[in-house]
């Protein structure tokens, strides 16, 4: 008789323990809530601790309470449901106790085991591990909360990972001069109120305000694609007629086409390498035309330098369009398009005005951060070369977003030519790992030393056919 009753008490000994620690659980959840509201104040009367709590308004205008709330009522919801199956489980087994075999196969109660209780378990524990807290940001009084934007409101980890900012490898400042790159599907915008509202405060029909720098700021912090505005555009006041194609290419445009009241300079004079107080330190003499004519045509000492006719010559009369991802004045998109190559060519105004310098010069400006989705289809392009931007201050994962973005553009039987892309020689496997995992054909591969403990990598990768 013993034996014919052991299944079924080892059973409903098991389900006991589950129900009892599924209760304590929640005790333990309810007891940690609880301390943590009388740590912040709300059941001493401490006015320090209540001002502190309350006081500051706007440290907790970036934490999105509701998704926050709504994360941890699903946890909740999916334990309390796993604690009902359990007891209807147990109580249908009392009922049925008589009429219940003898025995349970191993198969059936393992069976239970995966789909009744470790299933839902998982589930809840995965939930938990994706909610985010906010950070606190600085230290003392000036210390305030901020929480990734939105990140709770996703359960896909894919999506978690895109827009969690990643942080700059060396812990600095990047090109853009934040500390992380913020990718963006218009989340971070949340984040950034108060800016955005100045950007959208202006008189319908009238003109707008000289703020394109505060429009940049947004885009480069993640908020991006910025509304598009009901207001006319400025333009410099002594606006003249741009020089002909047949001169512009290779003559530095007239300064009193350009915007000057948001840069450090006021005139191109200013933007000579040899001003210490130019107010841009990325692509330094890419407004002088004299050393621009020398790129990509006249051979270098340096074994990374590529020239475009032997770029060209791997693929004669296949190259027709492609996008240069770089800092510059436009320099890479005029060689190319004195063999018949369309370029477009990236460009945000980094303390210079890149963007307005190639549109002058005749040439086309794509103005977008390295945060966002470029806006062409897949396998359009013939060549992507990128030069004096990604450099060895990327996190990993960005670029692996970026890389791949890249891939879906270039058609099959494409090029890309990864240019002085620089790093600590230290790193370099981790980057020449994102490089070579889509199994590119390599027609050139060149390390070359920089200075330090730097390198320098230049590549010409071919894309494969992927007929599927």
């Amino acid at each position: 008789m013993m034996n014919l009753c052991f299944p079924k008490c080892r059973l409903q000994r098991v389900m006991g323990m589950l129900q009892i620690i599924l209760g304590a659980l929640v005790i333990i959840v309810s007891i940690s809530s609880l301390f943590r509201f009388y740590s912040a104040g709300f059941f001493l009367h401490d006015e320090d601790i209540c001002r502190h709590f309350y006081g500051v308004k706007e440290d907790y205008e970036g934490l999105d309470f509701k998704a926050l709330s709504a994360r941890v009522e699903e946890v909740l919801s999916q334990m309390e449901n796993l604690q009902t199956k359990l007891e209807s489980a147990v109580q249908e087994m009392m009922k049925n106790k008589n009429s219940m075999a003898s025995n349970i196969s191993k198969t059936e109660y393992k069976k239970f085991l995966e789909e009744e209780v470790i299933q839902p378990l998982y589930s809840a524990h995965i939930s938990l591990r994706q909610i985010r807290f906010p950070k606190a940001e600085g230290t003392g009084n000036n210390e305030t909360i901020k929480e990734e934007p939105l990140i709770n409101s996703f359960v896909i980890e894919e999506i978690r990972k895109y827009i969690t900012p990643k942080e700059n490898r060396l812990r600095k400042n990047n090109l853009y001069g934040t500390k992380k790159v913020y990718n963006t599907i218009g989340h971070a915008c949340v984040l950034m109120k108060k800016e955005l509202e100045e950007y959208m405060d202006y008189d319908i029909g009238s003109y707008c305000k000289d703020d394109w720098n505060l429009a940049q700021k947004l885009m480069i912090n993640g908020c991006d694609p910025l509304p598009r505005r009901r207001c006319l555009t400025r333009a410099s006041k002594l606006y003249l007629r741009p020089y002909s194609i047949n001169e512009s290419l290779w003559r530095i445009p007239d300064g009193r086409n350009v915007r000057w009241s948001n840069y450090q300079c006021r005139n191109y004079e200013c933007l000579s390498s040899k001003n210490p107080k130019r107010g841009y330190s990325k692509c330094v003499g890419c407004f002088e035309m004299g050393k621009e004519k020398l790129k990509w045509i006249t051979n270098s000492s340096l074994p990374a330098d590529f020239l475009i006719r032997d770029v060209l010559g791997i693929k004669p009369g296949e190259i027709r369009i492609g996008l240069d991802f770089s800092v510059g004045t436009g320099t890479f998109a005029g060689r190319m398009r004195e063999q018949n190559v369309t370029i477009i060519s990236t460009a945000l105004n980094l303390g210079a005005p890149f963007s307005e310098t190639i549109a002058l010069r005749g040439l086309i400006p794509l103005y977008v951060t390295l945060n966002q989705r470029l806006p062409f289809f897949d396998n359009t392009m013939d060549l992507i070369h990128t030069a004096g931007f990604m450099d060895g201050w990327l996190d990993l994962q960005l670029m692996d977003f970026i890389l791949f973005d890249w891939d879906r553009i270039l058609r099959p039987g494409g090029l890309l030519w990864i240019d002085r892309f620089f790093c600590d020689k230290n790193n370099l496997d981790d980057y020449m790992y994102m490089f070579l995992q889509f199994r590119y054909k390599k027609h050139k591969w060149t390390i070359s030393p920089k200075s330090g403990d730097e390198v320098f990598l230049s590549a010409l990768l071919e894309k494969p056919p992927r007929s599927l």
